[in-house]
């Protein structure tokens, strides 16, 4: 009989022993998968602010100031700039040369939390994306660039910060610089310097405003390409190249649609260059559009005497 009970207490012992490490085993790949989960969520919302390293140019040559509603901006100067490419689309010929008086233009894009401020402080209605594929969520975040907003929200936000939206000439001389570079660096793409179509540069959606060091414009300006489309002043017309005037260009007196610029997260390598120009009623809105507002250059007095 003692014999009998020490094998009994010997398989009850193994047996709880197996449900032990069975439980043991199922927790550890729960926590595992928790885990792995809560990174893959974190990695659709962040970018590092630099993806890979990267020379750091020094901008410092250019005044910056604050503007009214506290978001920074860069002093493009006076002076020429070529303006479009002859080996583009259509709309984007003859590369011809533009003159443009000094002008201030925002560093970053409009973020959700500024935008959201002037929404409270105006009672605008929020904006608003109708469609999108995957759970909204994956588009919010305050450092992220306000979609969901029409030519008309954007007009009136640079309106409430004492700004103006950018003319379509100034928006491609602060991201161009003076010469003729198809990209905010340069002449030769890099999928990491941007956040355009596809996980290579670290985000699947958007990415926070200021995240790409090394794609900065000439002027220090960031994300002139990719992340979201920019509204700017201008109406569309596809012909317009071949008549601009040289001196600081408006567009067209009036068309039905309203010019984007810069490229958003959706487009390829194919149309990410810079001078490449977008259309679109000024009602639409969706998750790939944003802005940023620019500033006339204020003229100083002369002290009288």
């Amino acid at each position: 009989m003692e014999n009998r009970g020490v094998l009994i207490g010997s398989i009850v012992f193994v047996f709880a022993s197996f449900i032990l490490m069975m439980v043991m085993l199922i927790y550890e790949t729960y926590k595992g998968r928790a885990e792995r989960d809560r990174l893959v969520s974190r990695s659709e919302h962040t970018v590092p602010r630099v993806i890979e390293p990267v020379q750091l140019r020094d901008f410092s040559m250019y005044r910056t100031k604050v503007g009214n509603e506290g978001r920074d901006m860069v002093e493009v100067p006076e002076g020429p700039f070529t303006m479009g490419y002859d080996q583009g689309d259509p709309d984007e010929a003859p590369a011809h040369p533009v003159y443009l008086k000094a002008y201030f233009i925002d560093l970053k894009e409009v973020t959700q939390s500024e935008y959201d401020r002037f929404v409270k402080m105006t009672k605008r209605n929020p904006p608003q994306v109708p469609v999108f594929e995957e759970d909204i969520s994956k588009l919010l975040d305050p450092d992220f660039p306000v979609v969901g907003i029409g030519w008309n929200d954007a007009f009136a936000y640079c309106r409430w910060a004492g700004k103006r939206l950018p003319t379509e000439a100034e928006w491609e001389k602060a991201a161009r610089g003076e010469g003729r570079r198809l990209y905010p660096w340069g002449n030769e793409f890099s999928y990491r310097l941007s956040n355009i179509d596809g996980e290579d540069d670290g985000a699947k959606y958007l990415a926070p405003v200021g995240s790409y060091e090394g794609g900065r414009s000439p002027y220090g300006v960031y994300d002139m390409m990719g992340n979201v489309a920019e509204w700017v002043a201008d109406t569309y017309h596809p012909n317009y190249y071949q008549n601009s005037p040289f001196l600081s260009p408006t567009g067209p007196d009036s068309t039905e649609f309203k010019v984007m610029r810069g490229g958003t997260w959706r487009d390829s390598k194919l149309n990410a260059r810079l001078t490449k120009r977008f259309s679109a009623k000024m009602w639409r809105t969706d998750a790939t559009i944003g802005f940023r507002c620019a500033q006339d250059v204020e003229t100083m007095e002369e002290p009288t005497s």
